[in-house]
């Protein structure tokens, strides 16, 4: 099957030479053309004041594959938005977008965009995130309390109850001391940061209904065990993200107890109380009353949380925000945007703010606030619906449908649909993942260990900051949000001695050595039902990427795309170079990485 190239831009270095431009600034894009592609000018049309504006590009070198044109654009937004209009004389006119080549008017919602808002901090870049569930990754033996009176004591060997009254307050014990206890173990694996969800009291084993901000849960250990997981984890040039409830507290939290005493309090602003003994919950759930974003002292309680935690001597190095898509909105009040800049502002320059959120991430993401989003609905649904072997999968979590296998195609588009809608910097911090607490398991939805394979591929070399969720890099299973949450075998040495602890540990490996996987351009060169490719290129380098998830015609690409004989960097299988053909191979599930 032939491989095409067509025109082609994104918003990494090799195309924006500058990433971080200030306003005003004037920066060169460029955009390249195959040879032979029927054009007879290029322009470049950005946005100035809601107004379009354009200016003629000019060529400016040529390679063996590829025509390269330059042009300058103005930053004067702090939000510049532009695209390429090619003339192609009788041919018409032909738009180039982030969403790809279009022979009509597309909407500036998919154009190109720099921001002088400033991305995450550098080390994002690089990083390799590990989530942590705490009362389920390790226990120390440092903390002697007895289980809380709202707990169902478990032993580390129990099965994990995953419906009804008991599926919340099952305890298994796990602490922060164990976490630090475990930090080699990371660091083999390859992971730099540990993100744990909330380590503040509360009455759930999950912690998102929290009864105070102001302390480490003693039954994680308290203040001093986070100190040591912070201080063991900088040691080890690791950084540590905590989680924050910005949307809600619990109905035990001392505000919401406060306010429910005194309606004349200054708590009782803090929360949407309607005047007959009741008040708003994050989606009725009478345990988490949600927080009203338009009270100024709330933000102020809420900013000041965010802000201490990450100062001596805790140093967290950022927050996950939970349900970061619903924080000030009810109803007609809509404080959400607000609430993500004034976070932004309380953060350090080196802390990352990251957002979760489930579904269309593109409106909510303008760069002036978060910084990144999880990347479910880009990244995570559709690699669940491209492998998954079932007919009638896992639910999938934000549909009531069980989940359906999309072709190779669609799930191309799908991908290439979010990240045309929000920043360059945003799509390279997005989080991608395959599991959370919140969802099942990847080898649940997949079933084998080589489709598991194929997707941790595609985590560890598409645009984003990688997440494994702990025991994803050793199979474990679960079928819904709270089964998955499986506490760590450790006793079993059989299995971290498996295929898939090995993939994980050498695609993180790949990842750390080679720039393009880190912050590299992706450029889309084919989807056919069973196969994604793609190239991943940055100044240094050029990958080409091969995901399969079944046999296939193998790809016949033109031979100028490598110099010589392209170099097999994982997978094992060789491509072929004939003179005006490079072919790829067509087995499968399979994933492949060559070194163009």
């Amino acid at each position: 099957m032939k491989v095409l190239l067509v025109p082609h831009h994104d918003g990494s270095a090799l195309h924006v030479p500058e990433q971080r431009p200030a306003l005003g600034d004037t920066v060169t894009v460029f955009v390249r053309l195959p040879h032979g592609y029927p054009v007879e000018a290029v322009y470049l049309r950005s946005v100035y004041d809601g107004e379009p504006r354009y200016t003629q590009a000019v060529v400016d070198r040529g390679d063996a594959l590829e025509v390269w044109w330059r042009a300058e654009l103005l930053v004067h937004n702090p939000d510049t938005r532009y695209r390429f209009l090619l003339d192609r004389g009788d041919v018409g006119h032909t738009w180039l977008h982030a969403g790809g080549l279009s022979d009509h008017d597309p909407t500036d919602a998919t154009d190109f965009r720099v921001t002088t808002y400033g991305g995450p901090p550098a080390w994002v870049d690089d990083a390799v995130i590990y989530q942590i569930f705490p009362d389920r990754f390790a226990r120390s033996g440092q903390v002697e309390l007895p289980a809380p009176e709202w707990a169902s004591p478990a032993r580390w060997t129990d099965k994990v109850i995953d419906r009804g009254p008991e599926a919340g307050i099952q305890f298994y014990g796990g602490d922060l001391y164990g976490v630090a206890e475990r930090l080699d173990y990371l660091v083999k694996l390859g992971v730099d940061v540990v993100y744990l969800t909330p380590f503040f009291p509360a009455a759930s084993n999950h912690r998102y209904n929290a009864t105070s901000f102001d302390q480490v849960d003693p039954h994680l250990g308290g203040d001093a065990a986070l100190r040591a997981l912070t201080e063991g984890a900088h040691r080890r040039g690791m950084r540590v993200i905590g989680d924050l409830t910005t949307n809600h507290s619990g109905d035990t939290h001392e505000w919401f107890r406060r306010a429910m005493a005194d309606p004349s309090s200054p708590e009782a602003s803090y929360y949407y109380l309607t005047g007959d003994g009741g008040y708003v919950a994050w989606f009725d759930v009478p345990s988490l009353p949600k927080f009203n974003w338009g009270s100024a002292e709330l933000r102020e309680r809420v900013l000041a949380v965010a802000a201490r935690w990450l100062r001596e001597p805790y140093g967290l190095d950022g927050w996950r925000i939970d349900v970061a898509n619903m924080t000030g909105r009810q109803g007609a009040e809509d404080h959400y945007l607000a609430a993500g800049r004034a976070l932004r502002q309380v953060i350090g320059e080196d802390d990352f703010l990251l957002a979760e959120h489930f579904h269309d991430y593109t409106a909510d993401l303008p760069g002036d606030g978060w910084q990144g989003v999880m990347n479910y609905a880009g990244f995570a649904k559709p690699v669940w619906s491209w492998l998954t072997p079932y007919q009638r999968g896992p639910v999938i979590p934000g549909i009531p449908l069980p989940l359906r296998a999309l072709s190779g195609e669609r799930t191309a588009q799908t991908m290439r649909n979010f990240a045309a809608g929000v920043p360059w910097t945003a799509t390279n911090a997005n989080v991608t993942l395959l599991s959370s607490h919140d969802s099942p398991r990847i080898r649940t939805f997949l079933g084998t260990a080589d489709r598991v394979a194929v997707a941790a591929g595609l985590l560890f070399t598409y645009p984003g900051t990688p997440m494994v969720f702990m025991g994803d890099e050793i199979g474990l299973e679960g079928a819904n949000g709270e089964d998955s949450r499986t506490p760590m075998p450790w006793d079993d040495p059989t299995r971290f001695a498996n295929s898939t602890y090995d993939v994980y540990r050498d695609l993180i490996a790949l990842r750390r050595a080679h720039p393009a996987l880190r912050t590299g351009g992706l450029r889309w060169l084919h989807a056919t039902a069973d196969t994604l490719l793609y190239l991943r290129e940055s100044p240094e380098e050029r990958l080409l990427i091969q995901a399969s998830r079944a046999p296939h015609t193998p790809l016949a690409l033109p031979a100028a795309l490598a110099r010589d004989l392209p170099r097999n960097l994982y997978g094992g299988a060789p491509a072929t170079l004939s003179d005006d053909t490079l072919t790829l191979p067509g087995e499968g599930p399979g994933f492949q990485v060559w070194s163009l």
